[in-house]
């Protein structure tokens, strides 16, 4: 018994192999429940909003294509490597799982760059929050999902210093595993964000 319970355990995940960590993971997915309830509103927002422009630029006047899709492309390669960080944690191959995670952790800081320019470039252009109802809509939505990425870059180096503390522990490898379902999810809302806020605004 105790040696097929010992069979079973080593085809499990490791940040699967204790009921602590798996009612910990089901919490985060509840978690990410309450954040899709946040964004849907946010989104919905946005919608009723983008075309009240007033006096301030339109969507089409604002948007550029190229600085969106370096914005993208960044953050969906960073999902990529977040997803490589993943197997090599499987593998338990501790130097590849912090490889990377900091090639992942790399890419977000040069998104959040990228967007900041962009945020400073509109205001440059006379594009704020106060200009029309559109922007505020804008500025709440995209900054509200740039912030939350900024918190997974930090919350990511305080998992990196724990495995380069702890080691890769069925513990760790928990807080690995939750914190790559957080940025997945923020790369699925930015898919969202480049479609409905971006592309509907080039078009329209």
């Amino acid at each position: 018994m105790g040696e097929a319970a010992h069979r079973y355990e080593e085809t499990v995940p490791l940040e699967y192999r204790t009921q602590e960590s798996r009612l910990n993971i089901l919490g985060f997915w509840i978690f990410l429940g309450a954040e899709v309830a946040l964004f849907a509103t946010l989104f919905a927002t946005y919608l009723v909003l983008f075309q009240r422009t007033g006096s301030g630029p339109t969507a089409a006047e604002l948007f550029e294509v190229k600085d969106v899709l370096i914005e993208t492309l960044l953050l969906l390669t960073s999902s990529f490597t977040c997803g490589l960080a993943i197997f090599e944690m499987r593998r338990g191959r501790m130097s590849g799982l912090i490889a990377w995670l900091l090639v992942t952790l790399l890419l977000g800081v040069g998104f959040i760059a990228f967007e900041i320019r962009e945020f400073i470039h509109y205001v440059h252009e006379g594009a704020t929050m106060q200009t029309s109802a559109f922007l505020s809509s804008f500025f709440v939505l995209v900054g509200t999902h740039g912030a939350h990425v900024g918190l997974g870059i930090v919350w990511m180096i305080l998992i990196i210093i724990q495995l380069l503390q702890r080691g890769l522990t069925a513990k760790t490898a928990r807080k690995v595993f939750i914190v790559s379902l957080y940025w997945h999810f923020l790369d699925v809302v930015w898919i969202f964000i480049f479609t409905l806020v971006y592309l509907l605004g080039m078009v329209v």
